[in-house]
């Protein structure tokens, strides 16, 4: 157990506006003990005798209990304790406490008379200066006299009442707009797939197969009553190609027995018959130059620059190890690294972008089948079976996509900002309420003075008592 914080030369900070009358500065060491967790003999699956949670960083971040201990010589806490992880690279972060015993990872702090909520929200305050002034080189760890020796504003009891009320008030309507703004996200993710849904159904061009049909019924019309009194077509002239031919690969017949319908003019087929996959070629970072302007990409997007390209032409990458299935498209030339395929489409037969969009909604990591490194193979890839409708509906198909796409960007666009300045808000509100801001003071509250004194006349006497 901490009983004190070690000398230090560091003056305490005056506030940058009036202080508040009442309250004084402190260290934290002046008014916090620590008592560090530490790992059971006996551990393992709750059972009759192994009955007390145990709290590592899993069970203290997410409330999530897969060890259990018989409680034998080890500090527990109770859920309205307050625990720091004190090792590890979250080192610093403060939460609730949970019934349970502490893990060997955290610590407990004993706050004494100070309004514990109180103290919780001011050291959320200083997670990130703890954090990133760790002690040790390999596993960090809070450094103690750094954190022993933090500076905090101390208002009267009362007042610190008062003011945790306040914040948590405050946090309350925040959490709530918060937690809303989230599920409208949620919401643009599920529109996203249902638009997609319905894009490879035909369900977005309906009225334009309509219409197009119309049209075609008319021209044919219209061409019949122009022909030549001999009854002679015009010959079409040959378009000259730049597409790509099929790839040279055996592909059984389509088995549509089990497939739903699809709408007029539309066809199943395996997705190796209308593009070519490739293997990425492998490029160690540290033959990546940064001052070149071609994207390299792995699995999960794009991760370093180079100044060549492997791949000249427009193309999809997905990733075949890692982020198994994760689709990306990039428009200019790029280096696909090892992790990945590149995928050609033949453009005579399909869009780049309808392929982008369809491959996206395929969830291609459900085709993983490995069981120790995850991987995407190229066979179980080829062989999808895929709707292709004729190219001008691909196109179509594409702009109503995009069309309904930019609407929902621009909404998570406002909803994400407002997400930060709801962050914003919060480190405001701490702010205020720890300047003294937040509520009024009471003349009538004891001074914090007579608090500290209190608690220095505890620990006084605690410290007399070990030492007879």
């Amino acid at each position: 157990m901490n009983r004190k914080a070690k000398n230090s030369k560091t003056q305490i900070p005056s506030p940058n506006s009036p202080f508040p009358k009442g309250w004084v500065w402190v260290r934290l060491g002046e008014i916090v003990e620590s008592i560090k967790g530490k790992k059971p003999k006996n551990l393992g699956d709750k059972n009759e005798f192994l009955k007390f949670p145990y709290i590592n960083i899993e069970a203290f971040e997410f409330k999530r209990f897969n060890q259990f201990t018989d409680g034998k010589d080890c500090p527990t806490c109770e859920p309205d304790d307050i625990l720091i992880v004190w090792d590890g690279a979250r080192c610093g972060l403060v939460g609730r406490g949970v019934k349970g015993v502490i893990g060997s990872t955290l610590a407990k702090l004993d706050c004494g008379e100070i309004h514990r909520p109180f103290l919780f929200y001011f050291l959320q305050t200083k997670y990130e200066y703890i954090n990133k002034h760790p002690r040790g080189v390999g596993i960090p760890h809070v450094e103690p006299n750094l954190f022993w020796n933090i500076p905090i504003p101390l208002p009267p009891l009362p007042e610190q009442r008062r003011i945790v009320a306040k914040i948590e008030e405050l946090f309350t309507r925040l959490d709530a707009g918060v937690e809303a703004l989230k599920k409208a996200k949620e919401q643009i993710k599920r529109y996203r797939q249902a638009v997609l849904k319905y894009a490879f159904e035909g369900k977005l061009t309906e009225e334009w197969r309509v219409k197009a049909n119309q049209e075609r019924t008319n021209n044919v019309v219209g061409a019949i009553h122009e022909l030549p009194l001999q009854n002679e077509l015009p010959q079409q002239q040959p378009q000259p190609s730049q597409q790509l031919e099929p790839a040279s690969v055996l592909l059984p017949p389509v088995n549509t027995s089990e497939l739903p319908e699809l709408p007029e003019g539309w066809v199943w087929v395996r997705l190796g018959e209308v593009c070519e996959f490739e293997y990425g070629k492998g490029l160690r970072e540290d033959k990546r130059d940064s001052r070149g302007n071609i994207p390299v990409y792995g699995s999960n997007g794009i991760v370093g620059y180079h100044s060549n390209a492997l791949v000249n032409s427009p193309c999809l990458i997905i990733g075949r190890k890692g982020a198994v299935g994760q689709v990306h498209f990039s428009k200019i030339p790029c280096w696909p690294i090892d992790t990945t395929y590149f995928i050609l489409p033949y453009y005579k037969y399909i869009e780049i972008l309808f392929l982008f969009y369809l491959l996206t909604s395929l969830r291609l990591e459900k085709l993983d089948k490995s069981t120790a490194i995850p991987g995407l193979n190229r066979n179980d890839a080829y062989n999808i079976i895929i709707p292709l409708p004729p190219l001008p509906e691909q196109q179509k198909i594409v702009e109503e996509i995009e069309r309904r796409f930019s609407v929902v960007d621009e909404v998570e666009k406002a909803i994400d900002k407002s997400l930060k300045e709801a962050e914003r808000l919060r480190q405001s509100i701490l702010k205020k309420a720890f300047e003294g801001k937040l509520v009024p003071q009471d003349p009538n509250d004891e001074p914090a003075e007579k608090l500290l004194e209190r608690i220095k006349n505890r620990r006084a006497e605690s410290r007399s008592r070990v030492v007879v």
